[in-house]
């Protein structure tokens, strides 16, 4: 799973280097312009992460089954349900303490 897709990753990069490049013709320029790429960059992490969570909670909060199935199927399936939440939880966690 990737918090931003490639594309944008390149965008990103891309803004970066010309940032980089650029410091020799306009040192201030180029470092606000590194600035506006870093802001640009942690808004869009913080709303990936954000979107990520919410389907992470939406996928335990909204795990009950139907009237059909028995308590024992239910706690069964509910208590799976969760396992595999807490995994994507702490996978996710994981990655994000790992940047």
């Amino acid at each position: 799973m990737f918090l931003l897709p490639d594309d944008e990753c390149d965008r990103i990069a891309s803004r970066m280097r010309h940032a980089v490049v650029g410091f020799v013709d306009g040192p201030r320029d180029a470092v606000a312009e590194a600035d506006q790429v870093l802001e640009e960059l942690a808004a869009q992490f913080t709303d990936a992460v954000d979107r990520r969570r919410r389907t992470l909670r939406g996928a335990w909060q909204s795990g009950e089954g139907g009237k059909d199935r028995s308590a024992a199927a239910a706690a069964a399936t509910d208590t799976e349900q969760l396992r595999l939440a807490l995994r994507d939880y702490r996978e996710l966690t994981e990655r994000l303490l790992h940047l």
